[in-house]
């Protein structure tokens, strides 16, 4: 794919059109970009409208009129750079190989080249089986809309791609960790932290505890981590603080060790009855663990990878989560890391390779032309 392609420049317009979840028009946008780039071709378009205050869904079917189950395709538009980020920190640029923008590699550049994929399948009526591509806004929030169409239409699904990123030299993704997110309060009492300081009970202190016990649930052999990244609380530098808030992420490998780590999060106690604490959460993402039919998908991938001319490997254990990890734990033979090779996901650093285009394209069109 060379620098002067229009289908590059259509890339160039995806990266511009900002799209943030929480910017509903930016999202949409993004929305009607994709069904204008299904304008010309025999795929059935369906657009549900978004709730939550966030961006809309797409439906996209083609292939076979039969009732077998299909493949699902799943990708995300929405990114996690606020608007202004491509004039800015991260301006859209090519250096070399290396195509940086906001989202191209997580994961703009992996939807476009997919449905790019989808749409030349279905004009050429080659698809092994009936297909439906699932265009999300919401996977960088931990997908609080679309969660149930997933599972839904993964149920119909003989087989799951999902085009996130490739890992570390294009490598496929067959097994992610699950994700715990929580909210943790701390209440006080408030006093004067000169005249009333022994009144004062300081939520900012217990606080203090609570993540040394939380942090303390880390265990690096089983693959657990839990990290708080935030903490807020107090009102003034002279008043001892009444509240103090922060979230906790939680890794797990196993569903096993979620619901116990899980459980002891949930369980939390004060140190003293002058605290109150309030946690509240729970697993928003269950592992995704390789099975023995995603093994079977990955090889069949690989074969058409070496078809193609190149190798494809499948990375270890990726750490963080994503839509595939719904339709994997539903025992659906799933396979990520499908999108753009490249590096800086959710950074200011954030690249696509645009070699990695045109064989990964030719990936997915295999894919979808021979499952069955």
């Amino acid at each position: 794919m060379s620098l002067s392609s229009p289908s590059l420049d259509t890339l160039f317009t995806w990266i511009r059109t900002e799209s943030p979840t929480h910017d509903r028009a930016g999202v949409n946008m993004m929305m009607d970009l994709v069904v204008a780039q299904m304008q010309d071709a025999p795929v059935a378009v369906e657009r549900v409208a978004g709730g939550q205050g966030l961006g809309d869904v797409l439906v996209l079917r083609a292939g076979p009129q039969t009732s077998a189950p299909g493949v699902l395709v799943m990708s995300h538009l929405d990114t996690v750079h606020p608007v202004g980020t491509v004039e800015a920190e991260l301006p859209l640029r090519v250096e070399g190989d290396r195509l940086y923008g906001p989202g191209i590699y997580d994961m703009k550049g992996g939807a476009w080249f997919a449905l790019e994929a989808f749409k030349d399948v279905a004009r050429r009526g080659s698809a092994a089986r009936p297909m439906v591509f699932l265009v999300t806004p919401d996977e960088e929030i931990g997908s609080p809309i679309t969660r149930p169409m997933i599972e839904e239409l993964g149920r119909r699904s003989a087989a799951v791609l999902v085009t996130e990123p490739a890992r570390d030299g294009g490598q496929i993704v067959t097994a992610r960790k699950g994700v715990g997110r929580f909210d943790v309060h701390v209440e006080g009492r408030p006093a004067h932290a000169g005249s009333r300081h022994k009144d004062g009970r300081n939520a900012v202190y217990e606080a203090a505890r609570q993540i040394l016990a939380i942090e303390a649930l880390t265990d690096y052999g089983r693959g657990i981590t839990t990290t708080v990244g935030m903490v807020s609380g107090g009102t003034a530098v002279n008043t001892i603080p009444q509240h103090c808030r922060f979230p906790v992420d939680l890794r797990v490998e196993t569903v096993a060790d979620g619901e116990a780590v899980t459980a002891a999060i949930l369980g939390l106690k004060p140190s003293s009855p002058d605290f109150r604490l309030t946690v509240t959460g729970g697993m928003n993402r269950p592992p995704y663990e390789r099975s023995e039919a995603t093994s079977r998908l990955f090889d069949n991938a690989r074969s058409l990878a070496a078809e193609i001319g190149f190798d494809l490997v499948s990375a270890p254990r990726v750490g963080g989560g994503s839509d595939g990890n719904f339709t994997a734990a539903l025992g659906i033979p799933t396979l990520d890391g499908l999108g753009i090779d490249g590096d800086g996901a959710h950074t200011l650093q954030e690249y696509g390779l645009i070699s990695s285009i045109a064989p990964r394209q030719k990936l997915m069109t295999r894919l979808l032309e021979t499952l069955c």
